[in-house]
């Protein structure tokens, strides 16, 4: 089942289409270095082929529709994938996600979805699973730095602003290395009616990791782009071993680098393209 999927983006209403994704193009922020009071320029949209996104976050769905709620599968993880690559930067598609009907933390590492369900443990998944909100981008670092010890999960995103000398728009984020006290989750599969969000994190399942070496991948969200993604830092990970992973809830680094990539536009395919 495909629902008319409507989610506010700045200005911009979209709606979705049957026959071909209705893409939205949001340039985001000034290049690097630039003050975070610079405006971004102006939201255009057009109508394109899932695929013209290369090179781009490519989203599928929007955090407001996850909230609305409907965690009603909305496109193929391949979709989001594909969409994100770039023939340049063979496996370095990044992104996180969730699955029909909230089924799991969605962990997309150099090109490969994993499903981190109840048990804790990442399994990579059919790419044809469908999701009603992912986001992937072919990560391609511009600025990197040792994080320093002890630092906190919540105290990255005001490193990462640091980086890219702004607060809004979106980045891409990568942080690995040796982490202490890391802390994730996931949660179960919903049925209609769905429940919101808030009473489904209520009774979500926490993992407790202690020290891992770990990758966490996600993006930044500054608040220029409210309802697109999860407002400010949002991470999901995987050990190195494979062995554990899901949403990040908090943690205490232990020899981290972190790497960011600001992007100049995020598109988000609203509806069905899953053809």
């Amino acid at each position: 089942m495909h629902r008319n999927m409507a989610g506010r983006i700045g200005r911009v209403t979209i709606t979705s289409s049957v026959a071909l994704a209705a893409v939205l193009v949001l340039p985001l922020a000034p290049s690097m270095g630039a003050t975070g009071s610079d405006a971004p320029p102006p939201v255009t949209i057009e109508a394109s082929s899932a695929t013209d996104a290369a090179g781009s976050v490519f989203q599928a769905g929007t955090f407001d529709y996850l909230v609305s709620p409907d965690y009603t599968g909305i496109a193929q993880i391949r979709t989001v994938i594909q969409a994100a690559a770039r023939e340049d930067v063979p496996g370095s598609v990044q992104g996180l996600g969730t699955f029909n009907d909230l089924s799991g933390e969605l962990v997309i590492h150099q090109g490969v979805a994993y499903r981190v369900g109840l048990s804790g443990t990442p399994q990579p998944v059919p790419q044809q699973r469908l999701t009603p909100f992912a986001q992937a981008v072919a990560f391609v670092p511009q600025s990197n730095r040792v994080v320093p010890a002890n630092t906190t999960c919540a105290e990255l995103e005001t490193i990462i602003n640091d980086m890219v000398g702004t607060t809004s728009g979106m980045v891409a984020v990568r942080v690995r290395g040796v982490f202490r006290d890391l802390v994730t989750r996931s949660v179960p599969r919903q049925s209609e009616p769905f429940p919101p969000l808030t009473d489904v994190v209520a009774n979500q399942t926490v993992f407790e990791l202690g020290s891992q070496r770990a990758v966490l991948v996600g993006f930044r969200q500054g608040p220029n782009l409210a309802g697109v993604g999860a407002p400010g830092l949002h991470l999901h990970g995987i050990t190195t071993d494979l062995t554990a992973g899901g949403h990040v809830l908090s943690c205490r680094v232990g020899s981290v680098h972190i790497a960011v990539q600001q992007v100049s536009n995020v598109v988000v395919a609203a509806g069905d393209v899953n053809e």
